[in-house]
């Protein structure tokens, strides 16, 4: 099933993955992951727009030199080519993200 993922099949995915995310879903030019940094979150700004569902754990994610606390239940949402990254994130730390869109974001 390519339009259904469990939190479950998330973190499978994840655990599998070298990287500390992993691509659950894709369609045109969206696509779904599920990140969980460790130690220091190391993103770069990405190409496209994005959202991030905060799924567990508690963070504080800066945007372009603004801060905010996040948790479960948080969304964001992150223009393309904006800098952007969590820190002070708790061991437990877990965000669905969501990327789509052309290259240099929508209008």
């Amino acid at each position: 099933m390519h339009w259904h993922i469990s939190r479950s099949n998330a973190l499978a995915a994840l655990a599998a993955s070298p990287q500390p995310f992993a691509e659950l879903l894709r369609h045109g030019t969206m696509s779904v992951e599920i990140f969980r940094p460790h130690g220091r979150d190391m993103q770069q700004p990405h190409a496209q727009d994005e959202l991030y569902f905060i799924i567990r754990g508690a963070a504080v994610f800066e945007k372009a030199g603004e801060r905010v606390a996040v948790g479960p239940g948080d969304t964001l949402f992150v223009e393309a080519d904006v800098a952007h990254r969590f820190h002070d994130f708790s061991d437990d730390f877990e965000t669905f993200v969501v990327f789509w869109g052309p290259p240099g974001g929508e209008p």
